[in-house]
Formats: C-alpha cells, sequence, structure tokens
C-alpha cells in the first residue's frame, strides 16, 4: 500500500515539474522579401480570404468547408473551417488592422485539440519597390498541456508551414 502511494505521489512530482520547467509561451514567425511596393503588398494581405490562394493549409485540404462572416480586411471579420486531420476545426478573426503596417487576428481552434493563439502579418518597406513580410502567431502553453512542448518543436513544425505559405505569397505577389 505505502509502495504505491509513493509511486502515486513521484508521478505527481514528475507531472509538476515537467509543467514548471515546459515552456509556458511561444511565438513562431518567418519573413520573405517581395519585390513590390509595401502598399500593393499590404493591400493583398489584409485580406483573410485571399489566404486561400497561398495558406498551405489550403493546399493540406483543398476540400475543406469555409464560412465568412463580416467583411473582409476589417475587424471583426471571422474566417471558419472545418479540415481533415491535417487541418483541424477553427477560426480566424481579424482583431486589428493598422493599414501598411499589420493585420492581426486571433487563431481559435477547436479540433485535433482545443488552443487560442495570436495571429500577425506585418510589412515593412525595405526601399520603394521592396516589401519584408512576417508572418507568425504567438500564445500561452497552459500547465500541465505545457508539458508536450518539451517533445514537440513549434518553430521547427509550423515554421515549414510558414516558410511554404510566404514563398507562394512571394510567387503570387511578384507575377
Amino acid at each position: 500500500m505505502m509502495i504505491a502511494l509513493y509511486v502515486v505521489l513521484a508521478i505527481i512530482g514528475i507531472i509538476v515539474l515537467l509543467a514548471l520547467i515546459a515552456p509556458k509561451k511561444y511565438n513562431v514567425s518567418r519573413s520573405v522579401q517581395v519585390n513590390k511596393p509595401l502598399e500593393e503588398v499590404f493591400n493583398y494581405i489584409k485580406y483573410v480570404k485571399k489566404q486561400n490562394d497561398w495558406s498551405p493549409w489550403k493546399k493540406k485540404d483543398p476540400n475543406m468547408k469555409q464560412e465568412f462572416e463580416g467583411t473582409d480586411g476589417e475587424v471583426g471579420f471571422i474566417s471558419r473551417w472545418e479540415g481533415n486531420k491535417e487541418v483541424g476545426t477553427g477560426e480566424q478573426e481579424i482583431t486589428r488592422v493598422v493599414e501598411n503596417e499589420t493585420l492581426e487576428s486571433q487563431l481559435r481552434f477547436f479540433k485535433p485539440w482545443k488552443s487560442q493563439s495570436d495571429a500577425y502579418i506585418t510589412v515593412d518597406a525595405i526601399d520603394a519597390t521592396t516589401t519584408k513580410v512576417t508572418w507568425g502567431f504567438s500564445g500561452v502553453n497552459k500547465p500541465p498541456t505545457n508539458i508536450f512542448f518539451l517533445f514537440f518543436n513549434m518553430d521547427k513544425t509550423v515554421g515549414k508551414d510558414f516558410e511554404d505559405g510566404l514563398s507562394q505569397l512571394k510567387t503570387i505577389l511578384e507575377s
């Protein structure tokens, strides 16, 4: 009986320790240079529906169900999706638009697991005809689920998707 109690206490102790040392926050972003003026680039990226043309997730499930609410490119616009295992189910809501600077949105995932992240796309003029586009998202890993991130590299996994998407965005904008 006492051995079982010690085993249970040891397991609880390990879980608490892992939850304390596991990452509590994440931020993943990638950038690309686009050979187009900043205003032209921003006027394209501020519309969430256009992400269907360059998002790597749309390619992972071209048959995903989508639904839109509100005016695209404006605060309050919501894009909802329901897709396969790779894409999951969720929604993206525009929370802030600063013309020719940033588009911020909240990502709410419902399946395969529930989570919430803050997404952003920013533009910076390198010169009159070249724009740096940065795409990323950040959030909080709540204990004890943050233990998972000791074994899963969010930056490596999602970063590759961001690189693919930005490469496609560059191709579209420069064609």
